[in-house]
């Protein structure tokens, strides 16, 4: 008892603004604590975050073109033309196809959904893309999460006879679209007014648009699961819009309802009917949705999105399985092989790494360049050559604008497109070194961005609050993630037992001064060690521990002193 008095009154005291939130909100001092200290002091703002609608979802009649979009796409419903839904082969582009496609086909639309082929003409609509669109028959095209930079194909297919409907969300060049209508926030003179949805969100809006002028009754949150595995995936900002969808998604997503998401959860251990978190769809179920498309075809994986059999789901979740674990072993390897390059010849001493190999996976390169920057701490583009042709895939640490420093170094490229916090590229080998030479000075000309967000300092467990409680009050923050920091919570105890489990991690169990006791996992932290009964400072997301059950909490560690 002396131990938790001592705790107690050396507790820091929460301040006034934060006791309010707790009595008004009725949720737990530490969680008021977190919000105060992320500004949110406004008692219906703070409702609004914490339990986000989808009825007070911003009005889409602003967005630019979805009434043309919509009614092209009706006009094809009723007259039953063939639809081609073409989506990009990331997880977003594919979710988008599925959500679209599902949404069109209630709608009793003639679809064909197609996604692109990193092996067969790359990312977005490819002359490639045009051949197997052509081919599908269909009079109207409506691409998901790719066309804005595609004006030579998107013309192509005009001259074919196919009207095209663009839905994107990437970064807008100058030069008007040879579209009938195309939706992307990014637009100039878009009167959108959340500018974050995913490719997978404007193929919601834009089903429900078809859905009113065709003056039909269809079930839209049916899609929602595939919607917040799209957005989570994208690394969009889960704030405003984006955070109501996601939250309903992920309410839908934990049911499993669909057999193919069914399946996979089983492969990925992942309880069915459990509450799912956002990094959790983030690092056990993109991934493996995302493996078929890195490997080869993501064909596979939209079949999976589609399958209503549970038979043929699992056949296929199987398969989705399989990928993943050879896009693994690749993936490794070619890490290693990157990072060794990067010190052998310095190349880590400058502001952004350019690095490129004749032989390199294309899918893979997007996951070396995201590992990359997080260990080197800049912007890194990694490319693999073909024939002296290269496709490369760029990331940056958060902050980076990486969109803004391709395009100052566009004219050493054949193509490029993205978002600022995640781009593509297309250059011959002889423009390597030039682009390495232009990408570094882009990178360090670049003013700081003064809109990023402050740190939040971790909080402590305020007194009287158990840790039971603070884990059903952090669940009232999901979706965390980008835009969204999940809390870091800071606890102070006497070490109970250290030990280093497989793949060096370390397990730890703490005694709180409360009397209070919570585990905690540090991943690759196996060889620190620790005394029982020494006093350690604890620091980390507060999550769920699946293998005790019931309420019990873990720390999954950032750092243990």
């Amino acid at each position: 008892m002396l131990a938790s008095a001592q705790a107690l009154a050396g507790a820091p005291q929460p301040p006034p603004s934060a006791l309010q939130l707790s009595r008004a909100l009725s949720i737990s001092l530490t969680l008021a604590t977190w919000l105060d200290a992320r500004g949110f002091r406004d008692l219906d703002v703070t409702r609004r975050f914490l339990s986000p609608r989808l009825a007070e979802l911003s009005s889409p009649h602003a967005m630019l073109d979805r009434d043309a979009a919509a009614e092209r796409i009706a006009r094809a419903v009723s007259a039953h033309e063939r639809i081609a839904v073409f989506g990009d082969y990331d997880c977003d582009g594919i979710t988008a196809t599925a959500v679209l496609t599902e949404l069109l086909r209630a709608l009793d639309a003639d679809v064909t959904p197609l996604v692109a082929e990193r092996g067969d003409g790359g990312y977005g609509v490819s002359a490639a893309a045009v051949a197997r669109i052509v081919a599908t028959g269909a009079t109207l095209v409506v691409t998901c999460d790719c066309g804005s930079s595609d004006h030579a194909s998107l013309a192509e297919l005009r001259r074919r006879g196919i009207d095209a409907v663009v839905v994107d969300h990437h970064l807008v060049p100058d030069e008007p679209l040879p579209a009938v209508a195309f939706l992307n926030p990014q637009r100039p003179g878009c009167g959108f007014p959340f500018k974050w949805l995913a490719s997978c969100g404007l193929c919601l809006s834009v089903g429900a648009a078809v859905r009113a002028r065709l003056g039909r009754t269809i079930d839209l949150t049916s899609v929602l699961d595939l919607v917040a595995i799209g957005t989570i995936a994208d690394v969009v900002p889960l704030v405003g819009d984006n955070r109501a969808l996601v939250r309903a998604g992920l309410a839908r997503l934990g049911d499993a309802k669909r057999p193919g998401l069914r399946a996979l959860f089983e492969l990925a251990k992942l309880e069915r009917g459990a509450a799912l978190r956002a990094d959790e769809v983030a690092f056990r179920i993109a991934p493996r949705l995302n493996a078929p498309g890195r490997l080869g075809s993501a064909a596979v994986t939209l079949a999976l999105l589609l399958e209503k059999n549970p038979d043929r789901a699992d056949q296929l979740a199987g398969d989705v399985e399989q990928k993943n674990a050879e896009r693994r072993v690749l993936q490794d390897r070619m890490v290693a092989e990157a990072l060794a390059e990067v010190r052998e010849q310095r190349w880590d001493e400058a502001p952004a790494v350019v690095i490129g190999r004749e032989g390199w996976l294309h899918g893979i390169l997007g996951i070396v360049a995201g590992r990359l920057a997080d260990d080197l701490g800049r912007p890194v583009a990694v490319i693999g050559f073909e024939g002296g042709v290269g496709r490369g895939s760029v990331r940056g640490p958060r902050g980076s604008r990486l969109y803004d420093a391709l395009k100052a170094v566009s004219p050493v490229l054949s193509r490029f497109g993205g978002h600022q916090a995640a781009a593509g590229l297309e250059v011959t080998l002889e423009r390597l070194a030039e682009l390495r030479e232009g990408f570094a000075a882009a990178v360090a000309a670049q003013e700081p961005d003064s809109a990023k967000a402050p740190e939040v300092p971790a909080v402590s467990l305020a007194p009287g609050d158990t840790l039971a409680r603070v884990l059903g009050d952090f669940a009232l923050l999901e979706p965390c993630g980008e835009g969204n920091p999940s809390p870091e919570l800071e606890l102070e105890g006497t070490l109970v037992r250290a030990r280093e489990v497989r793949g060096g991690h370390l397990k730890l169990e703490v005694e709180l001064g409360s009397g209070e006791r919570v585990g905690a996992f540090g991943a690759g932290m196996g060889e620190r060690t620790f005394e029982p009964g020494a006093s350690v400072t604890l620091a980390g997301s507060l999550v769920r521990d699946r293998f005790r059950g019931g309420d019990a909490a873990e720390i999954r560690l950032t750092r243990v002193a």
